[in-house]
């Protein structure tokens, strides 16, 4: 099954007072890049919470925030007026040196820097913590789900993308004969030109025309990109977290399409090569989405 980078999931339980929240939501990226948001109590949960997301999610960028909501504990925030006095003072030398403007409500600007606010300290509770861990659970899946909706997307577009190259092909034959007689009738006729001036080996000069379209022949060219188009197909079906390894497979059909196209010396080879390269790309531009 194929699976998009791209993900979102959210979920919400109550835990006695507390309303427990959290989201996730992931874009396309190498390796895993994870910003964790939490609250200072959940410190030590940290690591778990990684794991759990780098088991579930694999990789992309990840945006994950849990909040924990408790209305019996609301007010009792304090104000850290030291540390709101040291920010104060920094930014008003800071704006004065730069030549900036002063903002007109300083205290909204201070009150949102990290720490300025310092709410009850607490540890947490590990019954509490173990909804929170349904709670992340819930939302990755919901967060599974979303990548497995944009999959079908993305593997519909491949299956598409596919047929077209294979299907453009399919057309080249046709060409093949003519396009070696071409070639042949244009050497015949260079030498033919210069024959009463030069002397060679018409024997040797047919060995060599033998040889040079045994280069051009592009059997081989057309077994492979056939074998990788088939491979391609089959690894989306059989495979799970195959984003990179679509990459390779995609890498080697491009390869043997430009083989294609240098071999073809035939306009309307040319041009089948040029629409095989044009839906190779798009399929480039959405493999960096895959899982």
């Amino acid at each position: 099954m194929l699976l998009s980078m791209t993900g979102f999931g959210r979920a919400a339980k109550i835990f006695e007072t507390k309303k427990i929240t959290f989201e996730v939501k992931s874009l396309n990226c190498k390796q895993a890049d994870i910003l964790l948001k939490f609250p200072t109590s959940y410190k030590e949960k940290e690591i778990d919470m990684r794991n759990i997301l780098i088991n579930s999610i694999v990789r992309g960028k990840i945006d994950a925030l849990l909040t924990i909501e408790d209305t019996k504990t609301k007010g009792k925030t304090e104000i850290n007026t030291a540390l709101l006095e040291s920010y104060y003072l920094q930014l008003k030398n800071s704006a004065e040196q730069i030549g900036i403007p002063e903002p007109s409500d300083w205290l909204s600007v201070l009150v949102a820097i990290p720490d300025v606010l310092v709410g009850e300290a607490t540890q947490v509770d590990e019954n509490e913590w173990h909804i929170v861990a349904q709670t992340i659970d819930e939302a990755l899946l919901e967060f599974k789900k979303f990548r497995i909706s944009e999959g079908r997307v993305l593997t519909n577009l491949f299956r598409e993308k596919i047929a077209n190259i294979d299907k453009f092909l399919a057309q080249i034959p046709q060409y093949e004969d003519e396009r070696l007689e071409k070639i042949k009738s244009r050497m015949s006729e260079n030498f033919v030109q210069i024959e009463n001036k030069v002397a060679f080996d018409k024997n040797r000069f047919e060995q060599e025309l033998i040889f040079y379209i045994e280069k051009l022949d592009i059997s081989e060219e057309k077994l492979r990109l056939k074998t990788h188009l088939d491979y391609f197909l089959q690894t989306i079906d059989n495979e799970e977290n195959q984003g990179k390894k679509l990459g390779f497979i995609a890498q080697e059909i491009g390869r043997e399409i430009n083989t294609l196209g240098s071999k073809s010396n035939h306009s309307e080879m040319q041009k089948l090569v040029v629409m095989m390269k044009d839906e190779l790309e798009q399929i480039k531009e959405q493999i960096l989405n895959v899982l």
